[in-house]
């Protein structure tokens, strides 16, 4: 099944928020229902797809780089406690 973010505008939308987001003085799940319409859950689906989509890259090469080490690092972790390696 192709995931809808379908348009160029939307996705640079969710990579321009996730870069700035911190600004803004309300919690990140809050802007992202009010700014996407979506619940936090959906929006990092979307987002987890997104970046490693080659044209994020290009958009956002620092930005995309840093996301998907971050989720690297969280894999890393959740797979450790899983097999009784952290802690």
């Amino acid at each position: 099944m192709q995931e809808p973010v379908a348009d160029a505008e939307r996705w640079q939308d969710i990579l321009d928020f996730e870069r700035d987001w911190w600004k803004v003085a309300v919690p990140k799940e809050r802007a992202v229902r009010a700014r996407f319409g979506l619940s936090p859950a959906r929006y990092y689906q979307l987002l987890n797809r997104l970046i490693d989509r080659p044209e994020a890259l290009e958009y956002d090469p620092m930005l995309v780089q840093r996301l998907r080490r971050l989720r690297e690092v969280r894999r890393s972790k959740r797979f450790a406690r899983r097999l009784g390696l952290e802690g």
